[in-house]
């Protein structure tokens, strides 16, 4: 633990107990406790990297287990290599949407969802047509209803009042 001080952050040592998640861990604590991130701190400063690689841990968990099959996360450009890195050892497909000179848009999942959004996605995302808003909402795994309510509202063929939640 004092080693772990003296180096600050940043900074891992031979022989650290550091969690895949990049954080250091006290020996014999479980669940592990973080301890210092070790995240290099330029990333940290630019685009608070340790809250967006939990999400990021949280979606390839919920890919393993067949939860969802295509995800997407706008991202700062500093943490884009520390996510590609990543999906690169998991070995999930995946494709990158500009969006800004600091943002970008990542879908990433199972090959044929990834080959769809990637077909479908060639302009900024407030621009698809009703249709490819639908497509790609049903893809993420958004609610089948509320995405039904959202195409026929976009495409103008119902009136609000004539498409009511079920629980309405």
């Amino acid at each position: 633990m004092a080693q772990q001080a003296a180096l600050g952050a940043g900074m891992a040592a031979p022989g650290d107990n550091v969690s895949e998640d990049g954080l250091f861990v006290e020996e014999g604590a479980w669940p592990p406790v973080p301890v210092v991130a070790v995240a290099p701190v330029a990333v940290l400063a630019e685009g608070c990297a340790a809250p967006v690689m939990r999400l990021f841990q949280h979606h390839v968990y919920e890919y393993g287990r067949g939860v969802r099959a295509l995800f997407l996360m706008t991202l700062c450009r500093a943490e884009l290599p520390l996510v590609l890195a990543r999906l690169g050892r998991h070995g999930i497909d995946h494709f990158v949407q500009e969006v800004s000179p600091v943002k970008v848009n990542l879908f990433f999942g199972r090959p044929a969802f990834v080959a769809v959004a990637r077909a479908v996605v060639t302009r900024p995302l407030n621009t698809l047509t009703a249709e490819e808003d639908f497509m790609l909402g049903t893809l993420l795994g958004y609610d089948k209803e509320q995405q039904c309510r959202r195409y026929l509202g976009r495409s103008g063929r119902a009136q609000p009042e004539e498409v009511a939640l079920a629980a309405e």
